[in-house]
């Protein structure tokens, strides 16, 4: 008779698969557990360790790790193999059921310690796994109990299971214990991750990923899509829905672009994001105070847009967001006071507590036709860069911290890149314009509430001749406030 090699952490379905397996003449063989649960539910199975001749060792640590268990599963259907396994007094083992232990939930938890992370490791289970799908031409695995139907079903018509499903399982089996993997080495590299090396990228890359949820459609409503985690059961970007609609994929890119913007800022800063362009950017003493210098930026585009944040969102913001239609807010945290009056005066707006802020620590992937282009993330300039005056006046000290707030805004939006801004607050961009004369004439007429430090005029000459023309052309209205403005490109 067949034999099936039992050894799940996850019991769903275990004992009626179990049983349906017996029931067509099945051994069933199975290991701690799991075989004691299904000596209670009444079915006949050999434990491992009858096999093996020895018990399990180090609290479980070790019990399927033995030549009796793994070249009956690794024998091939030749007459030396079986001949082999014959000498040794084993039989070969046709099924695989097995599923690991919990550790992309286990690391998701608060406050996990190394040592709580480091037991939620499987070594015997991924052993098992990639045995027995390195054997698909002779051995099924099984690895979700989401395939217990499909393999009982087969096995119902054909008495066996064929090589197109066994095939299947064993692509889905390495993807599985290829997520598993990646998801320690993520958890283990976290607090390495700033002294690893920057400089250079890895000579083999695997992606993993969860999917986390269908969405209702891609970028156009005719395209299909979903958003994947890199570990299972937390939401977009890391964070938690606590309320309005599905998010959408546009609005997971734009909340990427604007939590980068938030994150980048200590003192408290609103980022208005709209179609993966910032459109307004500014501090204050509190959220509540940033939010209406960063709308004045361009209140036009910032209708339908994302804010992201980097304080929690008390009532004093909620308040301040007056009128304007938002389609998601992105924080640390939100307080009762606050979600209850969002959850009264928008229902549908999306709420997202996002509990990290953006760190860099992974790779910027994307794809192109036939393979991926990765980066490191751009996290500004790197310690010790010095800035160096190319005009003809140095900039006074309010204008030179207007252009260290417009040079971090910068960094945040699409070459061809433009951004006029003072002290505190972003006043106009230009972005995802071809040539650099456009973005500079579009940032300048969103600017023009506002004057443009003298000392900005040639600075412009760079940029092109005609750039320049436009620009001496152009008279900003004069403005009484003493802030000084400075505009910088990428």
């Amino acid at each position: 008779m067949p034999r099936a090699l039992l050894s799940v952490y996850d019991k769903t379905g275990l004992v009626d698969f179990a049983r349906a397996l017996a029931e067509r003449g099945w051994d069933l063989v199975a290991s701690g557990g799991t075989e004691r649960t299904l000596r209670e539910a009444g079915l006949a199975v050999t434990p491992v360790e009858q096999l093996t001749g020895m018990p399990e060792m180090l609290d479980g640590r070790v019990k399927t790790l033995h030549p009796a268990i793994h070249a009956a599963i690794l024998a091939r259907d030749t007459e030396r193999d079986l001949a082999e396994l014959r000498d040794a007094g084993y039989a070969p083992i046709a099924m695989v059921v097995c599923n690991l232990y919990p550790f992309q939930e286990t690391v998701a938890q608060e406050k996990v310690t190394l040592q709580d992370a480091l037991e939620q490791i499987d070594i015997g289970g991924v052993a098992l796994l990639r045995a027995a799908a390195k054997n698909f031409l002779n051995v099924t695995v099984v690895c979700d109990p989401a395939d217990y139907g499909t393999v009982l079903e087969t096995l119902e018509s054909d008495d066996s299971i064929h090589l197109a499903l066994r095939r299947e399982l064993a692509m889905k089996a390495f993807a599985y214990t290829r997520d598993y993997d990646t998801a320690i080495h993520a958890y283990l590299s976290r607090d390495m991750a700033p002294r690893l090396d920057y400089e250079n990228l890895p000579e083999h890359l695997s992606l993993g990923g969860h999917r986390i949820e269908v969405l209702r459609y891609g970028e156009n409503p005719h395209q299909t899509a979903a958003y994947y985690g890199r570990m299972a059961g937390v939401g977009p970007l890391g964070g938690t829905m606590l309320g309005g609609k599905q998010l959408s994929y546009n609005n997971i890119l734009d909340l990427d672009a604007a939590w980068r913007v938030a994150s980048a800022f200590d003192e408290p800063v609103v980022a208005i994001v709209k179609h993966l362009t910032p459109c307004g950017i500014a501090t204050g003493e509190t959220l509540a105070d940033a939010y209406p210098r960063a709308l004045a930026s361009d209140p036009v585009s910032a209708f339908g847009g994302v804010i992201a944040v980097n304080q929690t969102v008390d009532e004093g913001f909620v308040e301040a967001l007056g009128a304007l239609f938002v389609e998601v807010i992105a924080a640390p945290g939100f307080t009762d006071a606050a979600l209850a009056l969002l959850g009264e005066r928008r229902k549908n707006c999306r709420l997202l507590a996002i509990p990290r802020r953006f760190d860099a620590l992974e790779l910027e992937v994307r794809s192109v036709h036939g393979g991926l282009l990765v980066q490191r993330p751009d996290i500004g300039d790197p310690p010790g860069t010095t800035l160096r005056v190319v005009t003809r006046r140095a900039p006074s000290t309010e204008e030179y911290e207007a252009l260290k707030f417009a040079w971090k805004c910068v960094q945040h939006v699409k070459s061809n890149a433009i951004v006029i801004a003072s002290q505190n607050a972003t006043l106009g961009f230009g972005a995802v314009l071809p040539a650099r004369s456009m973005p500079l004439n579009w940032a300048l007429k969103k600017g023009v509430n506002a004057p443009v430090a003298q000392f900005l005029r040639p600075t412009l000459s760079f940029l092109s001749p005609t750039a320049f023309r436009l620009r001496q052309r152009q008279e900003l209205r004069r403005s009484s406030s003493p802030a000084a403005q400075f505009a910088t490109t990428k």
